[in-house]
């Protein structure tokens, strides 16, 4: 009896763990998309910009505050892309010399905590940014920069999300 319940909590374990990385393998591919997407939009309008102005004579008033948001969001996606495969949470000289002493995993639990903290609390502050600017336009685009404020929230919310996956996926290939 118990070597069956052993069994069905390892296949209910190995299930959510295949779930959780369908979910980090498809939300963090449509992140990469996104961000993608609006790097080519960046590097089209700043093009656009540069030809219009040098080359046409008249310089475009929009391409400039649309290459500035959409580079904008790029960032905000594109840090969520690092922290998911781990290219922003190194502590490596302390964690070799913790690694020593068995306390290294103890290191990245406190970074995850430290780090999450604060990815939260940048969602916060960035949600009530977004709040207090969302009347303001931006006259060049005809749109609220709330849109472009809101990028902060979305991308340190993504942020907390592939810092978590992180932690609950790779834990377990180290055990």
């Amino acid at each position: 009896m118990n070597l069956v319940r052993t069994s069905s909590n390892l296949s209910a374990t190995h299930n959510k763990h295949i779930m959780l990385e369908r979910l980090d393998r498809r939300l963090f591919q449509l992140v990469s998309w996104a961000a993608q997407l609006l790097l080519w939009a960046a590097v089209a309008s700043g093009f656009y910009q540069v030809l219009s102005r040098f080359v046409l004579q008249s310089p475009a008033a929009w391409s400039e505050a649309l290459t500035r948001a959409t580079v904008i969001w790029t960032v905000m996606l594109g840090i969520s892309l690092a922290f998911r495969h781990g290219a922003m949470l190194g502590v490596d000289i302390l964690h070799s010399t913790l690694k020593k002493y068995g306390y290294a995993r103890l290191l990245e639990h406190v970074v995850l905590l430290i780090v999450v903290g604060f990815l939260l609390f940048l969602v916060w502050i960035g949600f009530t940014m977004t709040w207090r600017v969302r009347f303001q336009t931006m006259p060049t685009l005809g749109i609220s920069i709330a849109w472009v404020y809101v990028s902060i929230p979305i991308g340190a919310m993504l942020s907390s999300v592939a810092v978590l996956l992180r932690w609950a996926t790779s834990p377990l290939k180290k055990r």
